[in-house]
């Protein structure tokens, strides 16, 4: 078996890689699905195994069908059984607005998705100290399963009181949910989001049992098709942090994978950075909806702990990216004043932009650029698809130029400057925002855009070198390659360090990374790293920092304390001698694949002519178009390189640089 596939379902383009034992590869990239998104990794499979699947030995999947599930509101009906007295935690909150100068007041929690009469309470009541203080009513367990199986869910979800510290309440509320209502999907807060903070805990655990029902309908028609193929390997998610999960194990746990595909991307360009010999980038992944910005730092992904789905906060560890709505196919459009804006609707796979043909009208960032010479519509997607140039101008004519008083190049040349300025400041959030200076970084573009955009960003941010992938327009699918097979487990304390025998940390941590062991063999594998840490703050503070543990740790309580004492020095520039509460002990464990890293072909370079085209700065010039550039080889701006899936602006003064498994683009000295 020495093929791998990864496939990542993207709002406009599904992409799919395959690569062999040597790091040959084949790339190709199709129409998303939206209607029903496993239909268009149906049609890539059709086009990449046309004959025998039995080489195939690891299938990996990313994936949007979460996070669309729950913005387009299309999860499964869900209701919630919670502590007497506690049934409005969802609907109160944190008692904040999103947006505080709106003028219209809309709902700030997801009151939607579990209305009132869905959630239930019964009688029951943990202790902050985990004891039981109140038994759970049984019988009312029962009777609230029989009224939400009146209403019609699909799905239940348990949250009470304090089960992070003791879930024996949540756990027979299961059994007798699962008894009553025999085949339902069943959450319980103890397992989905173990640690303080009613809301965001109960946010999590009602999500995660509103996805049970998407993802495991979902999965199974990838794996009903992984089966008609005869392909052997089992089916592998890309989850929020950057690992892989099994499909069994995806679908217990749905939330995790909230944010699959830009945490693929960021471990692409983690992996590509890593090639280039640096261990600190930044990555843009510009697709055809929107634009994904992620920090790579010690050759990996930056994590969080506090990531959101809409106005929603999930709480799951996840790659920190950033997500703007510029894209290809954001569409451009005039106020009411005449002011230009570039966003947030996109024209997506349908109809997509003008240039398209299927109907689409609006004018889409897309249709900029072939009308000013950076895409060649020929060779749009590797020729798979032809645009059309006089669609695309037309749209601009109407919507844009026409009634602003400009001509058509300049109305092409605003719109692709307010979405440049638009990626630029998504990057200086990311980076001046958090106090990084960008300047000395490399910026990873990825994406069919990103190498559109690519250099204005950096110019503007004074950013002086970029590496670009191989294959660029396929990140996404490229980091399901590199990313490890991952489990992680976690226990809620929320005790004051000194007050935990150091024997009870000590059985704490061997029964997480034996429950950890035990999933990763479920999975096929054997760990090869594990990673403990402690989610700890003073006594009084609303916040925790995370903290590594030494596996081995004979004393974990005085570890932790010490840890965050420094940590919190690091982050905040003082600390104080203060009791240290620990909330929350995590373990994660990884495997890691054995692949290898794509390889350029070694082909000579071939040229393709000239043509005129606005690059940034410098203006309309006639540039080179190349459409290889193999190891070892060098071109000089104004240059503009096709490949298969991606179109790079080489700008006048800087200088590209091939390499086996990247290219390095680097701004020359004035």
């Amino acid at each position: 078996m020495t093929l791998e596939i990864g496939i990542d379902i993207g709002g406009t383009f599904t992409d799919a890689v395959c690569r062999a034992a040597d790091g040959s590869f084949r790339l190709l990239k199709v129409a998303s699905t939206p209607d029903d998104p496993s239909r268009a990794v149906g049609h890539a499979l059709e086009r990449l195994l046309p004959g025998g699947a039995a080489e195939v030995g690891r299938f990996l999947h990313g994936t949007t069908v979460a996070t669309n599930a729950i913005l387009e509101g299309k999860a499964a009906k869900v209701g919630l059984i919670t502590t007497a007295g506690f049934a409005d935690v969802l609907e109160l909150g944190r008692m904040t607005r999103a947006a505080n100068y709106d003028l219209i007041f809309g709902p700030q929690t997801p009151v939607e998705v579990v209305p009132a009469e869905r959630r239930l309470e019964v009688a029951e009541r943990i202790g902050p100290d985990g004891a039981v203080l109140l038994p759970l009513d049984e019988a009312g367990v029962a009777a609230a399963a029989r009224a939400l199986a009146g209403q019609g869910v699909q799905a239940v979800a348990i949250c009470f009181l304090f089960a992070f510290l003791n879930p024996a309440h949540e756990r027979r509320a299961q059994e007798i949910v699962a008894a009553t209502l025999p085949g339902i999907a069943i959450s319980l807060s103890s397992e989905v989001d173990p640690a303080i903070r009613e809301y965001e805990r109960t946010c999590a655990t009602v999500f995660d049992a509103a996805l049970k029902p998407v993802l495991d309908a979902y999965l199974g028609r990838i794996e009903s098709m992984l089966a008609a193929r005869g392909v052997p390997a089992p089916l592998q998610v890309m989850h929020s942090r950057g690992g892989l999960l099994g499909a069994a194990a995806a679908r217990a746990k749905p939330i995790r994978l909230t944010l699959s595909g830009p945490s693929a991307a960021a471990i692409g360009a983690a992996s590509v950075l890593r090639e280039a010999g640096c261990a600190e980038g930044i990555s843009i992944d510009i697709g055809g909806t929107s634009a994904d910005i992620a920090v790579i730092a010690g050759g990996a992904p930056v994590l969080r702990h506090d990531g959101s789905v809409g106005r929603t906060p999930v709480r799951v560890p996840t790659a920190d990216v950033l997500a703007i709505a510029a894209g290809g196919g954001s569409i451009a459009w005039l106020d009411a004043a005449g002011g230009l804006h570039v966003g947030p609707q996109s024209a997506g796979a349908d109809p997509g932009p003008a240039c398209y043909r299927r109907g689409g009208a609006a004018p889409a960032v897309l249709d900029a650029s072939v009308v000013l010479g950076l895409v060649d519509p020929a060779r749009f997607a590797g020729g798979t698809m032809k645009l059309d140039a006089e669609a695309a101008a037309r749209a601009i004519r109407d919507a844009v130029a026409a009634p602003l008083g400009l001509g058509v190049e300049e109305a092409a040349i605003a719109i692709h400057r307010i979405t440049n300025a638009a990626l630029a400041e998504a990057v200086r959030r990311m980076t001046v925002g958090r106090g990084t200076d960008p300047r000395e970084l490399p910026l990873v573009p990825a994406g069919g855009g990103g190498g559109l955009h690519a250099a204005a960003i950096a110019e503007e941010l004074g950013m002086i070198r970029l590496v670009v992938p191989v294959a660029p327009g396929v990140l996404a699918a490229t980091g399901l390659l590199e990313a490890p097979l991952e489990h992680d487990v976690a226990q809620g304390f929320f005790r004051a360090t000194e007050l935990i025998p150091e024997a009870e940390l000590r059985d704490a941590m061997a029964a997480l990374t034996a429950r950890c062991t035990a999933a990763m063999a479920r999975d096929g594998a054997r760990p090869e790293e594990t990673e403990i840490t402690a989610a700890a703050s003073f006594l009084g503070q609303g916040h925790t920092l995370d903290v590594a543990i030494p596996p081995g740790s004979a004393t974990p309580a005085a570890d932790i304390r010490a840890a965050f004492i420094a940590v919190h020095r690091d982050a905040y520039g003082h600390t104080r001698d203060a009791p240290v509460r620990l909330v929350a002990l995590r373990v994660v464990q990884r495997a890691r694949p054995r692949g290898v890293a794509l390889i350029a072909s070694q082909g000579a370079a071939a040229p393709g002519g000239e043509r005129r085209a606005w690059l940034g700065e410098a203006g309309f010039v006639t540039a080179r178009i190349l459409r290889a550039l193999p190891p070892g080889e060098r071109l000089a701006g104004p240059a503009i390189l096709e490949t298969i899936d991606g179109t790079l602006l080489v700008p006048p003064g800087w200088r590209l640089t091939a390499a086996a498994t990247h290219l390095l683009m680097e701004r020359l000295p004035a």
